[in-house]
C-alpha cells in the first residue's frame, strides 16, 4: 500500500482559507485523503518556531516528512517556517508574484483581512443577515418579508435553513425560508403571504429517496416520513413551481455551498469578491 504523508496547514489567522484550498486540490487526486494536522494563529516568531520544531520532530518521528501548506502573510515569517526540514507549499509564494505584476499593485502583508471583520458596514451587513435568516426560519413570521433578498420556499427538510444561513453568512444575503404543506398543495397556489413577493421567491427540491432518509433520521417509521408522503410532497412542489413559473434546483446531490451559487446564479444575485 502507498504510504501519503500527513498534511499541516499553517495559517496566521483561523485557517479557513488554506483548508477549503487544500481540501479543493486534494479532491483532484484519487485516494489522497490524509492525515491533516490543523496549526491557527501562527503570527509570531515564537510560535513558528516552535512549530518547525514539530514539524521536524514528526517526521523524525514517523519516517516520512508532511507536507506543509501555508497562508502565512508575514514574509519573515514565511522565510521562517521555510527552515523546516520538509515541502513547503506557501500559497502566496504561488500566487502573489504573478498577481502582483498583473495588477500593477505591490502586495500589502495585511494579516486576517481575508476573514477579517471588513469595514463596520459589512460587518453589520452581515450579523443583520444572520439575525433576519433566523427570525424568518420556515414562515416563522410574515411581517417584514418585503425586506428580504430571497424568500427560499420548499418542503420540509429540503435544505432551506442551511442554505438561507450560509447565504447570510457568506454573502451578506437577507434571506427568509417558507414551508410548502399539504394545505398548500390542495389549493394548488401560492401561499397567501408569498403571493406580494413573487419575484423574490426561489423553490428547492429533492429526490423523494432522499428526503425519505432525512425524515426517517427524524420521525422515523412515521406517515411524514414514509416514501410515499414524500413522493406526493416532491411532486406536488415541483408542479407548483412550475405553475407558477417559479426558478427551482435539485439540492439533493449539492453541498451547501454549491446551492447557494445556484441560487444566486440563477436569480442573477452578485457575488463579492
Amino acid at each position: 500500500m502507498e504510504e501519503r504523508p500527513a498534511i499541516f496547514l499553517i495559517s496566521d489567522r483561523t485557517g479557513i482559507t488554506i483548508e477549503k484550498l487544500v481540501h479543493t486540490l486534494l479532491t483532484q487526486f484519487d485516494n489522497a485523503t490524509t492525515d491533516a494536522h490543523f496549526r491557527a494563529f501562527q503570527d509570531s516568531p515564537e510560535k513558528i518556531s516552535k512549530l518547525v520544531d514539530e514539524i521536524d520532530t514528526f517526521a523524525e518521528r514517523e519516517g516520512v516528512a508532511p507536507l506543509v501548506f501555508s497562508s502565512v502573510v508575514d514574509e519573515s515569517l514565511r522565510k521562517q517556517l521555510k527552515t523546516a526540514k520538509t515541502e513547503i507549499v506557501d500559497i502566496f509564494d504561488i500566487f502573489l508574484p504573478n498577481l502582483s505584476t498583473a495588477l500593477h499593485k505591490p502586495m500589502n502583508q495585511n494579516v486576517g483581512k481575508a476573514h477579517g471583520m471588513g469595514t463596520e458596514s459589512e460587518y453589520e451587513r452581515r450579523v443583520e443577515a444572520v439575525n433576519y435568516a433566523l427570525s424568518y426560519d420556515d414562515g416563522a413570521r410574515i411581517k417584514g418579508l418585503d425586506k428580504a433578498d430571497l424568500i427560499l420556499m420548499g418542503v420540509s427538510r429540503s435544505g432551506k435553513t442551511p442554505t438561507c444561513l450560509y447565504l447570510a453568512m457568506q454573502y451578506k444575503v437577507l434571506a427568509a425560508n417558507y414551508p410548502l404543506t399539504e394545505d398548500d398543495f390542495m389549493e394548488g397556489r401560492l401561499p397567501e403571504p408569498l403571493k406580494p413577493f413573487k419575484e423574490k421567491l426561489f423553490g428547492l427540491s429533492i429526490t423523494p429517496e432522499r428526503l425519505h432518509q432525512i425524515r426517517e433520521e427524524r420521525r422515523p417509521g412515521s406517515k411524514y416520513a414514509s416514501i410515499d408522503q414524500c413522493r406526493r410532497e416532491i411532486t406536488a412542489a415541483e408542479s407548483l413551481y412550475r405553475q407558477q413559473g417559479i426558478q427551482f434546483v435539485d439540492s439533493t446531490a449539492v453541498s451547501i455551498e454549491e446551492l447557494a451559487i445556484a441560487v444566486m446564479q440563477q436569480i442573477g444575485m452578485k457575488r463579492g469578491v
